[in-house]
């Protein structure tokens, strides 16, 4: 959890120092700041952790049912890379926003009010019980079935409200 939660808080500087030197040279009137403001603007949005989760939830079902080699190949080669991926878009949002919001842009802080941010919470949440989930047979049963309906709710329906 540690290595996470530094990997994250890495990100998200490094980020915000690049988003803000983007700020700085657009502030000053050049162009190239507005171009590489979109551009990291334009590399994560709360909608794709939609797709980013039911990947996952397919990766946790499948590792409730295999037997704990085939599912540690899928945890090592899938649900790991899934989960990093997770972590450092959600990073790159936060350390984005933090930019904005340090060159005076107040009301940026109010887009992490976004409920699509749930879905990454929840893919690290999952990521962060998988051992529990696995070592327990009702849990395992259980849990099969909820990965199975957050998968297809992800994929079919369309969370517009």
């Amino acid at each position: 959890m540690s290595k996470a939660l530094i990997s994250f808080a890495l990100v998200a500087v490094l980020t915000a120092l690049l988003m803000a030197l983007s700020l700085a040279v657009a502030r000053h009137g050049y162009p190239y700041g507005a171009i590489g403001v979109r551009r990291l603007d334009g590399i994560a949005d709360a909608g794709t952790f939609i797709p980013l989760a039911a990947v996952y939830f397919f990766t946790a079902l499948l590792m409730m049912i295999l037997p704990i080699r085939a599912a540690s190949i899928v945890l090592t080669h899938a649900a790991d890379a899934i989960f990093w991926t997770v972590i450092v878009l959600l990073a790159t949002i936060v350390g984005g926003l933090l930019a904005r919001w340090a060159f005076g842009q107040g009301s940026a802080l109010l887009a992490l009010l976004n409920w699509r941010f749930l879905f990454a919470v929840v893919v690290i949440g999952c990521h962060f019980v998988m051992n529990e989930l696995r070592r327990n047979v009702l849990l395992r049963s259980l849990f099969f079935v909820v990965f199975a309906a957050a998968m297809l709710a992800c994929l079919f329906w369309s969370f517009t409200l």
